[in-house]
Parts: C-alpha cells; sequence; structure tokens
C-alpha cells in the first residue's frame, strides 16, 4: 500500500479512506480523530470523535455537552480496527492527553504527530517514540533559530525579577490550556509557594488540571485589591497583557512564555519586558531527532516552517514532503472559558 493511499490530505485535513475518518479534520466531519483540545486541532460539530478521555474532556469544558455527537475515550497503546485499518493512541507529550495518532494497514505503518514535544513536562505523559514508515510532524519551530533551552532556567529569570521588585505584580502571558498549567508546575518546582493568580479566561482548565495534579493555591484575580496582587504572580492569556485588565495591577512586570520569545523583535513588538522562552512544541533539534529515531524513510512535513525541515530530512536521504495544510497554528484563547476578561485568538507556543 501506498502513503497516500492511507491517509490523504484533503481540504478538511488528512483523510483515511480505508478507514472513513479524519485526523485533526478543519470542518465537521462524519468520524474524527482527533490528538488534542487546542481549538486549532479540536474543533466541535463532528458526527464521531474519538480522542483520549482528557481531550474529550477538555473539548466538552470549551464547547459544551453537545460538542460531537458520539465520542469515544481511547486509551495510550490501545488498538481499534476502523474499517480494516488498526488505529492507536500514544503520548505526545504537548499538553494534557495529547497523542500521536498511528494507523496501520496492509504492512504500512504511518504515525500523525499532531503538536508534540521531547522534554519533560511535569503536567502531561512524557513524549512516546513509536516506529514508523512514514513520519507525519509538526514543525511550528522547524528553523534552526528555534532551540529552547531549559524552562527551569527561564522560570529562574522570572523568580530573579520577583526577588528584584518585591513591590511589582509578574503577569504572565500564557495559553490557556498548557502552557498556564505548564508554567505554574514549573514556578511551584522552583520553590514559590505563595498563591498565583489567575485571569477568568484560565480558571475552568487550570481547575481541570488541578484536580489531578498539585499545582499549590490557585486564586481568582477577579475580587482581589490592589494591595493584595502587589508582589503576585498572575497568569493571563497573552492577550490580557495589553487590555485594561492590567490597570489592577500595582506597577505590573509583563512577562511572555512561549518558543516564539526566542525572537527578540517579537517581544519588543509586544511590549514584554520579560521574555521566558518555554515551549509545549519541539525545537529544531528535537525534530530533527524525533524524526531520525522514528525509523521512517519517508516524512511528511505539517502546520509550521515546512521547507527547512523538508530540505533537512532530504540532506539526510529521507523522502519528504510539505503537506501545506492550511488552518492549523492558531489557537483560540476563548474556546468556550472566556469570562469577559479580554482574552483573544493568540498563536499557540
Amino acid at each position: 500500500m501506498r502513503p497516500h493511499d492511507l491517509l490523504v490530505p484533503t481540504p478538511a485535513g488528512l483523510f483515511c479512506p480505508p478507514g472513513g475518518f479524519h485526523v485533526d479534520p478543519l470542518r465537521p466531519v462524519d468520524k474524527a480523530l482527533i490528538t488534542h483540545g487546542h481549538s486549532d486541532h479540536a474543533r466541535p460539530g463532528h458526527d464521531a470523535v474519538l480522542a483520549t478521555q482528557e481531550t474529550l474532556d477538555l473539548m466538552r469544558l470549551r464547547y459544551g455537552e453537545g460538542f460531537a455527537g458520539a465520542t469515544q475515550a481511547m486509551r495510550y497503546g490501545e488498538s481499534l480496527s476502523l474499517g480494516g485499518v488498526a488505529v492507536s493512541f500514544h503520548p505526545a507529550g504537548h499538553v494534557l492527553g495529547s497523542a500521536q495518532i498511528r494507523v496501520a494497514h496492509n504492512g504500512l505503518r504511518m504515525v500523525a504527530s499532531g503538536d508534540y514535544k521531547d522534554v519533560a513536562d511535569p503536567t502531561c505523559v512524557p513524549f512516546e517514540l513509536v516506529a514508523c514508515d512514514v513520519f507525519i510532524t509538526e514543525a511550528t519551530f522547524g528553523l534552526p533559530v528555534f532551540r529552547h533551552g531549559d524552562p527551569a532556567h527561564e522560570i529562574g529569570k522570572l523568580m530573579g525579577s520577583v526577588a528584584l521588585f518585591p513591590e511589582r505584580a509578574h503577569l504572565v502571558g500564557a495559553y490557556s490550556l498548557g502552557k498556564a498549567q505548564r508554567v505554574i508546575a514549573l514556578i511551584r518546582a522552583a520553590g514559590y509557594d505563595k498563591p498565583i493568580y489567575l485571569h477568568g479566561a484560565l480558571e475552568t482548565i487550570t481547575r481541570y488540571y488541578a484536580a489531578r495534579m498539585d499545582l499549590g493555591e490557585l486564586r481568582a484575580v477577579r475580587g482581589a485589591g490592589k494591595a493584595e496582587l502587589a508582589g503576585a504572580i498572575a497568569l493571563a492569556p497573552p492577550s490580557a497583557l495589553k487590555d485594561v485588565w492590567t490597570r489592577r495591577f500595582p506597577e505590573p512586570v509583563t512577562a511572555f512564555a512561549s518558543g516564539w520569545m526566542r525572537v527578540r523583535a517579537r517581544a519588543r513588538q509586544r511590549g514584554v519586558e520579560l521574555p521566558l522562552v518555554i515551549s509545549d512544541h519541539a525545537d529544531w533539534d528535537g525534530l530533527c531527532a524525533t524524526i531520525a529515531a522514528t525509523g521512517a524513510s519517508e516524512i511528511w512535513v505539517t502546520h509550521g516552517a515546512e521547507d527547512a525541515l523538508v530540505h533537512w530530512c532530504g540532506t539526510r536521504g529521507l523522502a519528504a514532503r510539505p503537506l501545506r495544510l492550511v488552518g492549523y497554528g492558531e489557537e483560540d484563547e476563548t474556546s468556550g472559558e472566556g469570562q469577559g476578561e479580554g482574552a483573544a485568538a493568540e498563536p499557540a507556543s
């Protein structure tokens, strides 16, 4: 069987003709296999959705009970036959519940990575390497300039600023699913045990995480007085950093946790005083190492800097192609969780 007979790029997303399903479809379809809960991958309106239990829960929190006609929870490593196609979900290390999807038929093994990272994250199951013949990889940070470094070092910069300016609030821009909770866990690992404050748009998903792991004391910014917020750390959607919402904080220091903060011009453009290079995607070295380790002889590259990674594959003797799928890479920060505090769409990182 040829790879493009098993998974076909279509306007709706990757489609498996023999299995009758799409992977992370961009529009409503009969049967959708969803890699993770970010809104550029997990959209409502499908007749049936297969995903991990955490991803189904997160979609329900964001879109409501009727987000799909029917749902089926998949455990990591569990195999299911769809039209004779063997399908299984494997940890992607991106956010809670995130999965790579393995599709196998007639001796051909293909893995759709979804979004992934290959570094430690205390808030989700670590990335699992899955051997395959064709690896479909994301390339969000698919340029050699993107090397994320140690997230603990970045949190150390935040802790240093908190110690240097104890009278000022520190506002950290962080995406609502995955990034905010990981930043909280990293702050706790650095020894910070004071309450951490949350913008309303982060509360629902963060409480879901907190029911499954220890994130320490969390408080809503809503209702807190200015004196209480002096010297505090608060997390908010990145868009809120320029919102009138920030006026309730005394002399705030603005930070932004994102892989894009590697590019200093982006930090300056956004008025970020304290850029924190913390990403939930694999960096250039992580992408290259993962591709090599899968053993795949053919690589499909999607949503990101596709051409550079395709070129790199070519220099290693790997067949590679860009998929040119449109519609991924934009995480909607208000999906089913906005609390009227200025959240807006932001590119996820």
